[in-house]
């Protein structure tokens, strides 16, 4: 069925526009974007670099916008409703991350490393289309099963990866010929993880690793860390582990560990801060990472620092350090004394530091101590910023050793008097996240899909009739989602996200014991396809149209990934659901707006994905 608009352009110009008034279109918005270009470059010689930035922003996405637009405008006019359905990208996409672009990075002038690295602001925006599942794509099995046992064809590795991989699950067994097995048949973790963990316990000078949480260790950062293992025995003992690992082409730490139900995201240390506020770990492992610390005059260990709350733990494992005096370890030895970090334990290839509770160590005067960045440093939002080479979060109100916290799981009013958050709205986002979790679960049934098919073992799945493990909370807020799902009792996992540009709650996020990131919607997300079950955002459309961004592109983006069959559920303004419910019908989500039935204007667009083959 025609649009209005197109009917319009019928009655002026017929069934087809001549290609004359195409072409004067095209002309029209290259001359704009001339003019524009020739107007902001007068701009730029009379603002400061940091206005230049934010003006180079304003007009990259006004081009994208205007580009958008006219792409639009050209499918309209050559076909009905139907020609406007998104198609499927090719095959080369199927494990397609935006912005990781190695050789677009090299002719842009990046090196030492830094071609490796996110650059979004290199990336050219194609055509719009969907990334299609591989072929041998299955859907996962259900938690905890698909913990320890993933199917072969949903992830980017070969067979001899898995067979030569050096990392702590570098004996994993093949369960015939499409099933990888991360667990041995007496329900034990291979290569001894059980055993390591209890030793860096040991090494804490804790009785076992059931005592993490007792000695104020809730969350821990774990760089590189192989197939996840150790993150999914940290779980089991609820400690928070989130994986992080750089960009991989095939083979990848984070695509496997999200597999498996497993909280994961791209990142590295090449050059800029971690998308994370200062002090937001309680530990910070890296085994055999591949992260030579020593270098760019200890940078790297800098920023570690700067994610470690006071108190916390530097773990290091592997064969690159030497117990030899002048050897390997020497280096760190010094650049560790440089930013105040105790030496706590070493057995074999394991070293633990500890980091100050003193915050005055940093502006103590003492020889060779690497100084404190100046006031106001901290507050500028971490998101991906160039490294600093001083300390940060010295004069945070949030400088509180890990092991003078509350033992107990629930922020106490203390905790958000630091975080200048008032009590009344905290818990007003917890009972209103409590109330639509309710809701939201009732409504992930298959009044859309009534053929849903039952999972792999299901004899008789009980709602929402498909596995919801990964979650995403674009617009997190407080975090209030995060609590409802953990007070549900669902066995979940949720990635909370800041929206940049938006209020920075992410410290109290973290502080809670939940996984959490800050992220400009603007961009893609740093993950891999069809790696979440379930993605929410309340109010992040009225964020992304203020900030003049494509609607459209944050449709694609979370469809690229969300899993076949996942659902997505966004909150917002009547005029902005049903823009997004035309979107969704184009990109071959199943979708329905719900009323609230409140007397506000705000709806529910409640969505699933389809598993589309092709």
């Amino acid at each position: 069925m025609r649009r209005p608009l197109f009917h319009k352009l019928n009655l002026i110009f017929g069934p087809r526009p001549p290609w004359n008034w195409l072409l004067l279109c095209f002309v029209s918005v290259l001359a704009l974007t001339v003019l524009l270009r020739s107007s902001s470059f007068t701009t730029f010689e009379s603002v400061s670099f940091s206005i230049k930035s934010d003006i180079y922003t304003n007009y990259r996405r006004l081009k994208e916008q205007t580009t958008s637009d006219y792409l639009e405008l050209t499918s309209l006019s050559y076909g009905d409703s139907s020609q406007n359905e998104v198609r499927i990208c090719g095959k080369e996409r199927e494990h397609y991350v935006p912005c990781y672009n190695v050789s677009a990075n090299l002719l842009a002038g990046f090196k030492d490393g830094e071609e490796l690295d996110r650059h979004c602001e290199l990336s050219k925006y194609h055509e719009y289309c969907l990334v299609r599942p591989p072929r041998d794509y299955k859907t996962p099995l259900s938690w905890p099963v698909g913990r320890d046992v993933i199917w072969n064809g949903n992830v980017k590795i070969s067979k001899d990866q898995f067979l030569s991989s050096g990392s702590m699950t570098k004996r994993l067994m093949l369960l015939e010929e499409n099933q990888i097995s991360f667990h041995s048949d007496d329900e034990l973790i291979h290569d001894g993880v059980k055993e390591y963990s209890h030793q860096v316990a040991e090494m804490l000078g804790l009785g076992s690793d059931v005592e993490f949480l007792q000695a104020g260790v809730r969350t821990v950062l774990d760089i590189g860390c192989g197939f996840g293992s150790f993150g999914a025995h940290l779980l089991s003992l609820k400690v928070m582990a989130v994986c992080m690992a750089a960009y991989e082409l095939t083979g990848s730490q984070v695509q496997l560990s999200l597999e498996r139900g497993l909280p994961a995201i791209i990142g590295n240390f090449i050059s800029r801060k971690l998308p994370f506020p200062s002090l937001s770990y309680d530990m910070v492992h890296c085994a055999q990472c591949g992260i030579l610390w020593d270098k760019k005059d200890g940078m790297f260990l800098i920023e570690a620092d700067r994610i470690l709350k006071p108190g916390g733990y530097f773990v290091l494992h592997g064969s690159s350090l030497s117990t030899k005096q002048g050897s390997m370890a020497r280096p760190i030895e010094e650049l560790t004394q440089k930013i105040c970090w105790t030496f706590i334990a070493q057995q074999e290839e394991t070293f633990i530091w500890q980091k100050t509770i003193d915050p005055q160590c940093y502006s103590s005067g003492k020889q060779g101590v690497i100084e404190p960045c100046r006031e106001g440093h901290d507050d500028i939002q971490s998101y991906y910023q160039p490294l600093a080479s001083c300390i940060g979060g010295t004069a945070s109100k949030r400088w509180v050793p890990i092991q003078n916290r509350s033992s107990s799981s629930q922020i106490t009013p203390a905790e958000l008097e630091i975080h200048e958050v008032q009590q009344d709205e905290f818990y007003e986002d917890f009972e209103s996240a409590r109330i639509a979790l309710r809701n939201y679960w009732s409504l992930l049934t298959p009044l859309i899909f009534s053929d849903h098919p039952k999972r792999p073992g299901d004899e008789d799945p009980l709602p929402p009739y498909n596995m919801i493990r990964n979650v995403m909370d674009m617009n997190a807020n407080y975090g209030g989602l995060n609590a409802a799902f953990l007070e549900a009792g669902k066995s979940v996992w949720v990635m909370n996200v800041v929206p940049l540009g938006t209020r920075n709650t992410l410290p109290l996020i973290l502080d809670q014991g939940f996984a959490g990131v800050l992220h400009d919607w603007c961009e893609p997300f740093p993950t891999y396809p069809r790696t979440y079950d379930l993605v929410h955002a309340n109010g992040l459309l009225s964020i992304l149209i203020s900030e003049g961004c494509s609607m459209k592109s944050l449709l694609l983006e979370i469809d690229r990934i969300l899993r076949p069959e996942g659902w997505v559920v966004l909150s917002d303004t009547l005029g902005l659901i049903e823009k997004a419910r035309t979107i969704a019908t184009q990109i071959r989500w199943e979708a329905r707006v719900v009323d609230l039935e409140n007397g506000s204007d705000q709806r529910l667009l409640v969505c699933q994905k389809p598993f589309v083959r092709k």
